[in-house]
């Protein structure tokens, strides 16, 4: 480990007026106030800074006129004293400045140089030190959706993100979308993927799933993987992936990043970023339906994004209205759940800890799964049927909720199961059986609230590598002949209401809301990859109650 005191680089620079010390290591770029005067002032600006090396953006020499503070007024005396000043010696800084609530800002510094030979030897070690940085992008492939949320995807990047990418020397092409799966299509089959260090999307989470859905099928077709078959491996993919947030929607970026604003996932994005992320795939009788990285909903959540997309021209606010409607119809649904129980690893769904940067319980299950598949790597499927270990349960829920991310969003902070992680290698399967509508409201209220969500008698949640789900309707015939034996009556007449639509009673199904879209099957198998994509992002850091003592010159 590299110690903090080595330095590359020590000088007394200018800024505006005022000298400073300035230090560079492999580390950090410091800058310290000389004081000429031992009196302590409470009230003065801090007088040291530190920015980490991994966080600086560019450097780039200044011209005089630009770098002199001074307002030209054309007088002889300033003329005089521009000719004998060199051309460049300053040099400007552009580096990372946390905000509030997780936003990141371009903040820049201006150093005075005594001579231009100075001047660009800092510039030269900078660059060479941003240059070795490994991890960040030097070219990248950009889709954006102009129609997606206010249709502010195309200004959105023009306006705030390409002025970024270009001060920082990252190269992009850019494909504005023409219709729904464009990014998808052309990833799968025209991409040079090879000539790219990572995809951007610039859209909401249905552009972000066009982007992963298109990567992993390229990536398993270039490797020789079936993605029909749900007992495969899939390959992970070498690209990672960025997001823009210019959607009506923004929920993963709120999940990775914790804002929804464009330059902080853009900044994001040129430090070089990387956060692992697990994807759910769907599957129906051996054939691929979708993949998916936040929710899987059945019942309450399917049945509101099937009325929702009845009302597509009331924009948002369809969600809220659809919502009510389902808590009034208050429909369950019949059906059994089988799972394969998460074994072996560190946290549970009702831990009080939160995924966040650098979690060590992703770190810590994403390299007990990657140990795991070596050693059943020539049967690992069959080696988990065989085991026992998988658990049935039947019965009638309102809600079947499969979260692989705790799900938060601004109108829900906590998310649907706030102590999931974005990359362990698990889902959070959530049961809601039937129950009076006041109880599912306390239920659904405790997602804004402080409160266990997961402390009430009618709601279950458990850890699972894989469930299936078969709805009461879908069951084979000895299945339904034993729920008659054990039901009699009951039964017969529930079989006679569901052949005959027009009564009253409640549907026999509902629909599987997969990431925002509607699922063509109700009987799904759905397995977890662990750690299959990887965002430029590094998860939601923690905030610093204070900043000062973060700062080591401070102290």
């Amino acid at each position: 480990m590299e110690r903090p005191s080595r330095q590359l680089l020590l000088s007394e620079l200018r800024i505006r007026n005022t000298a400073y010390d300035v230090s560079l290591s492999r580390s950090l770029l410091t800058w310290k106030r000389r004081v000429s005067s031992p009196v302590y002032h409470p009230f003065r600006p801090s007088v040291c800074h530190s920015v980490s090396v991994s966080e600086i953006i560019s450097v780039r020499e200044e011209e005089e006129e630009s770098s002199s503070r001074q307002r030209d007024d054309g007088s002889w005396k300033k003329i005089k004293e521009r000719e004998g000043k060199d051309c460049r010696q300053a040099f400007t800084v552009l580096y990372v400045e946390r905000s509030r609530q997780h936003r990141w800002r371009c903040a820049e510094v201006t150093f005075m140089c005594p001579d231009e030979a100075l001047c660009q030897r800092w510039v030269s070690i900078i660059r060479e030190q941003l240059n070795a940085i490994a991890s960040r992008p030097k070219r990248l492939l950009v889709y954006i959706n102009p129609y997606g949320g206010k249709r502010q995807g195309k200004h959105i990047y023009e306006q705030k993100v390409a002025p970024l990418f270009a001060q920082a020397g990252i190269s992009t092409h850019v494909i504005v979308t023409e219709y729904a799966n464009y990014a998808r299509d052309h990833l799968k089959t025209e991409a040079e993927l090879k000539t790219f260090d990572g995809v951007v999307c610039v859209g909401g989470d249905g552009m972000f799933s066009e982007i992963i859905h298109g990567l992993i099928w390229r990536t398993q077709i270039d490797g020789g993987v079936d993605p029909n078959c749900p007992e495969e491996s899939l390959l992970p993919c070498s690209l990672r992936i960025g997001i823009i947030p210019a959607g009506s929607t923004d929920c993963i970026c709120f999940a990775t990043v914790g804002t929804n604003d464009p330059v902080t996932s853009a900044l994001h994005i040129i430090v070089g970023d990387s956060q692992p992320m697990d994807v759910c795939s769907v599957h129906h009788n051996n054939t691929f339906l979708r993949y998916s990285v936040s929710l899987l909903g059945y019942g309450f959540y399917g049945d509101v994004l099937t009325d929702s997309e009845r009302k597509r021209w009331m924009g948002p606010a369809r969600y809220d209205l659809s919502g009510v409607k389902m808590f009034l119809t208050h429909h369950y649904y019949e059906g059994t759940v089988s799972y394969l129980p998460a074994r072996g690893i560190v946290g549970t769904p009702r831990d009080a800890a939160r995924c966040r940067s650098g979690c060590v319980v992703c770190q810590h299950n994403g390299q007990l799964l990657s140990e795991k598949a070596e050693r059943y790597k020539v049967d690992e499927a069959s080696d988990n049927e065989s085991d026992g270990e998988w658990r049935t349960i039947r019965g009638k829920f309102l809600a079947i909720n499969a979260a692989s991310m705790s799900c938060a969003c601004p109108r829900s902070p906590k998310g649907l199961s706030p102590a999931a992680h974005l990359a362990d290698g698990t889902t959070d399967l959530i049961l809601v059986r039937k129950c009076s509508r006041f109880n599912f409201l306390r239920h659904l209220l405790r997602h804004t609230s402080k409160d266990d969500q997961f402390d009430l008698t009618f709601v279950e949640v458990h850890r699972v590598r894989r469930f299936r789900f078969t709805p009461r309707h879908c069951q084979s015939d000895s299945d339904l002949e034993l729920d008659l034996q054990e039901h009699g009556k009951r039964q017969i007449f529930s079989q006679i209401c569901r052949d005959h639509p027009a009564c009253s009673c409640a549907p026999a199904y509902s629909s599987w809301n997969c990431d925002g879209e509607i699922l063509t099957h109700t009987a799904i198998d759905v397995r977890v990859h662990c750690q299959l994509i990887k965002l430029f992002a590094r998860g939601i850091e923690e905030p610093t109650v204070f900043e000062d003592l973060t700062n080591p010159c401070a102290i």
